[in-house]
């Protein structure tokens, strides 16, 4: 009776996360915020604005929707995943992706975004080159090889680990 007791408590436990992935949709709406603060920024100041400096706020621009988009997955897919089932009716327009996420699969998505909003940075450096001293674009370098190469080793231990897995469920 105890156990039973740890043990529904434990799971009901897991609704201690909804208030945070609430809290991530807030996130939204901050980076939505600073998104359109961006954007009206980019079209007041177009006229005078150099080309390496558009194209600098268009990078971040894309910086900003990369971070949204990483924050809706795992918004979704975390609750899903660790707290309940998102019921979307028929008729509804529902993310095709939602419910096919799993923690292995979203640690990879996860790692091939900070990988794509890492190379935007880099890239954001390397257009403003002449005012970046040489070793900290060395540093920014090491950093994003350091984010591909942790993605492509997640990479290749998930084929590894879930190998037999996959090739079990073609059998059937």
């Amino acid at each position: 009776m105890l156990e039973r007791f740890v043990e529904r408590l434990l799971y009901g436990s897991r609704w201690l996360l909804a208030p945070i992935y609430l809290g991530l949709a807030l996130v939204l709406v901050a980076i939505g915020v600073k998104f359109f603060q961006e954007i009206y920024h980019l079209l007041t100041h177009l006229l005078e604005m150099t080309e390496s400096n558009m194209v600098l706020l268009i990078l971040g621009l894309i910086d900003l929707s990369l971070v949204g988009s990483l924050v809706v997955m795992v918004m979704f897919s975390g609750y899903e995943n660790f707290v309940s089932q998102i019921d979307i009716e028929e008729g509804d327009d529902k993310l095709a992706w939602l419910g096919k996420l799993d923690a292995g699969t979203l640690k990879l998505k996860l790692a091939a975004s900070i990988v794509a909003i890492s190379s935007i940075h880099l890239l954001q450096e390397f257009v403003n080159i002449p005012h970046v001293p040489s070793e900290q674009l060395m540093w920014y370098v090491i950093i994003h090889l350091t984010f591909v190469v942790s993605a492509l080793l997640l990479g290749l231990l998930d084929r590894m680990s879930f190998a037999s897995h996959r090739d079990h469920g073609k059998d059937h």
